[in-house]
């Protein structure tokens, strides 16, 4: 594999699952990567490194350095923390030392655009998504499960995508941040929901509770409509029909391991769009109500 022939430095806020995983492979590919994280973690990445063991990237070590605090230009800073503890992680950014810096936040829904712009209004911050199952098993210790890692980003930043595209995920520039964090939205909240709700993977999901599913889709294609981004219920179910059938949520991962989850982030997100917009979505809400009562 070939270092990119113009490297960068680049920020990781956050080197968990997919932090980590862009983080080891961007380092890996000759970028000078830091990662703001806290003590503990930051201490294992100085020593030893990022250990990524990937089915589609294979196992290596990455060297990069990492930081409590970012208080350095950067060319690039990706936002890779949970929702729940993203105001927090931005008081580790300097923003004026960040200046105009590219910023990528990679978080499931809707809410953080805003914080993130408000907190660092002369950054460019670019919407981006992605799409991935990975996890962080322990610090500087990243499990990349899935054979697809697809980045997707709503603004014109070609030279960026090639970059990344080189480290190694497959990367999709798109016209509208809309449409497109709407679209990872509506996959994300039945899948989030219903897995986390019955504490299994997509393949028990889809056969048990195959009715459960489709009316979620029905629902989140409708609210998704209305806010005027495209939406198929129809194409929605072939995507979860051709997932792996042990594939998990992070929100039912989260759960697993007793940590905070994005159900306001998700949910709720979805839940607050369907409410402005006078679309009823009775599965949805009895998703949300009962995973926030903790009947799962």
């Amino acid at each position: 594999m070939t270092t990119t022939p113009n490297p960068l430095t680049v920020a990781v806020l956050g080197p968990g699952g997919v932090g980590g995983l862009l983080a080891g492979l961007l380092a890996r590919d000759g970028h000078r990567v830091v990662c703001v994280a806290g003590e503990r973690t930051a201490d294992v990445l100085n020593r030893e490194g990022l250990r990524v063991r990937s089915a589609r990237f294979g196992e290596f070590t990455a060297r990069v350095e990492a930081v409590g605090e970012l208080h350095e230009p950067v060319d690039v800073l990706f936002v890779t923390v949970k929702e729940t503890a993203l105001s927090d992680a931005l008081d580790r950014v300097e923003p004026r030392t960040l200046g105009a810096a590219l910023v990528v936040p990679l978080l499931n829904g809707l809410d953080h655009m805003a914080l993130v712009r408000e907190r660092l209004p002369a950054a460019r911050v670019v919407a981006g998504t992605i799409w991935i199952e990975v996890a962080r098993t322990a610090p500087g210790r990243i499990e990349h499960s899935s054979p697809f890692a697809a980045i997707e980003l709503a603004a014109p930043v070609e030279e960026f995508a090639e970059q990344l595209r080189h480290a190694g995920p497959d990367v999709t520039l798109r016209e509208d941040e809309t449409a497109m964090l709407w679209s990872k939205l509506s996959f994300l909240a039945p899948f989030a929901l219903l897995t986390t709700r019955y504490a299994d993977g997509i393949g028990v999901v889809r056969t048990e509770h195959r009715a459960e599913l489709v009316a979620a889709l029905d629902e989140i294609g409708a609210v998704t409509g209305a806010v005027g981004a495209p939406a198929d219920a129809r194409a929605l179910l072939d995507a979860f029909d051709r997932l792996p059938a042990a594939m998990k949520s992070s929100m039912q991962r989260d759960v697993e391991a007793g940590r905070p989850t994005e159900l306001d982030a998700i949910g709720g997100a979805v839940l607050r769009a369907a409410a402005a917009h006078s679309v009823p979505t009775p599965t949805l809400t009895r998703l949300v109500r009962e995973l926030s009562y903790g009947r799962i």
